[in-house]
């Protein structure tokens, strides 16, 4: 076994701020000291400009192999936190100016997983595809709604969700939008009252309004939809369908108790509402409640999309019907506009799902995202809702207001969504919501939110008094 060598005291000082470098982390030994650089910057434990240790000397104080530290400052370089200076040696990375280029907070996309390389996932996955299946197959028309094989993996996805599914009641949809146009055509007519809370995600009344339907709002409280405002517009407009996002809610990041769950589902019951769960982000949240789905399955109809756990780009979400007859008018609805979902993309998430990519690529996900999501606690400070998820809702100070702040960081380079963007009517809501995720690098993230954070703490109401 070979000695280690005593570590030079001058050279110890300087290490001194790395020693807790990969205490209290989570995950590979690399990226925990990928994710101490990133807090240490963040608070200013290492500054710009500041000497990094030599990668043997590191490797010595935190009694880690020297392939660890390199594997580690690999990925720092990679995402812009240190810069290599040839035999001067390695420093912490100055923030990179972002000139005129908009860092979008405001779609709510997953983010991209450290340590996964997306280039080499997308080769592999493809040409096992390419070995498994007739490329001439893959370029042609498949049956819409998804083959068993599709549905069978939609099956599986669902299946930390749903428990046991039936994937003869599953639908293979190009999307969430695709699959909400479907369930109204479905199951409303023109003139029908499709049931909301008043802040929603705005795809759905777009789609109401397309298809000739109209939106009512129920009130909600901190929690969410309350069981006696869906009591009274349930017998106030005799609606059809009520729409939840029920768990880290879109845009509040608000999740549905199961007692609430429960108690809404009764209400629904009484009068014969269909219910939409839109439910794309339950995998994010720790100890969810059971789904709706889950709770009354022959009541619910259940939407979750790849788009918001995996990438946008496959454009494939799974929806399970509660019956034979609810499968067969949602399959006709749907083929009325949108004949298959795309076969090259939807082939790749199938085999990424049976094979276990889809899951590896999940968790990679959620935890980025958790990272973030403690980086904007860091930044911001305590946002509504859980801290979980792909995105927050950011109650605003007084002095600012959300259309104002919207556009005051656009001057800025930031793209938010204001609550206005989501307000059905008597949302009451002054806030923004901050998406986390499409934003690839997460040092340019923490710059942008740092940013926002400052423009954040100006108090226009007191620029306002100042007389010259």
């Amino acid at each position: 076994m070979t000695r280690k060598e005593p570590i030079d005291p001058d050279k110890k000082d300087a290490a001194s701020a790395w020693t807790s470098a990969l205490h209290g982390g989570v995950g590979p030994r690399y990226l925990r000291l990928v994710d101490f650089i990133e807090r240490a910057v963040a608070d200013g434990t290492l500054s710009p400009g500041e000497r990094a240790p030599a990668q043997r000397t590191l490797a010595d104080l935190l009694e880690v192999d020297l392939t660890t530290i390199t594997r580690g400052f690999n990925e720092a370089r990679r995402r812009g936190l240190i810069e290599a200076r040839g035999p001067l040696g390695t420093f912490i990375a100055a923030p990179r100016a972002e000139l005129a280029q908009r860092v979008d907070l405001s779609m709510n996309i997953p983010p991209p997983p450290q340590g996964l390389d997306a280039d080499a996932l997308l080769r592999e996955g493809l040409s096992r595809l390419l070995l498994r299946s007739d490329a001439d197959l893959l370029m042609t028309y498949h049956i819409g709604g998804g083959a068993a094989a599709d549905c069978a993996a939609g099956a599986k996805w669902l299946e930390p969700v749903l428990g046991t599914a039936d994937p003869a009641r599953l639908v293979v949809c190009p999307g969430a939008q695709a699959a909400l146009a479907a369930l109204i055509l479905a199951f409303t007519v023109p003139g029908d009252v499709v049931l909301s809370e008043p802040l929603v995600y705005p795809g759905l009344p777009h789609a109401v309004a397309q298809l000739g339907r109209r939106l009512a709002t129920v009130a909600t409280d901190a929690e969410g939809m309350l069981p006696d405002a869906l009591d009274a517009a349930c017998r106030l407009h005799g609606a059809r369908m009520l729409y939840l996002n029920p768990t880290l809610q879109n845009p509040t990041a608000t999740t549905l108790s199961e007692a609430r769950r429960r108690d809404l589902l009764r209400v629904a019951q009484r009068h014969g509402v269909r219910i939409v769960e839109d439910d794309p982000y339950w995998r994010f949240a720790p100890d969810a409640p059971p789904p709706l789905a889950r709770m009354a399955p022959a009541q619910v109809c259940y939407l979750s999309t790849l788009s918001k756990t995996l990438s946008p780009g496959l454009r494939t979400a799974f929806l399970t019907l509660p019956d034979s007859a609810a499968h067969a008018r949602v399959l006709a609805a749907l083929r009325s506009f949108s004949l298959m979902a795309a076969p090259l993309t939807n082939a790749l998430a199938m085999q990424w799902i049976e094979d276990g990519v889809a899951d590896e690529i999940f968790r990679g996900v959620r935890a980025e995202a958790q990272a973030r999501q403690r980086m904007a606690a860091q930044l911001l400070g305590p946002a509504a809702g859980e801290n979980a998820g792909i995105h927050l809702w950011y109650a605003l100070p007084s002095y600012w207001q959300a259309r104002e702040l919207a556009a005051a960081a656009s001057t800025e380079g930031l793209a938010v969504a204001p609550c206005t963007a989501f307000d059905q009517g008597g949302g009451a809501a002054n806030a923004i919501r901050i998406s986390l995720g499409a934003t690839a690098e997460r040092a340019r993230l923490q710059a942008a939110l740092r940013r926002l954070s400052a423009l954040l703490a100006i108090d226009r109401s007191a620029q306002a008094q100042v007389i010259v």
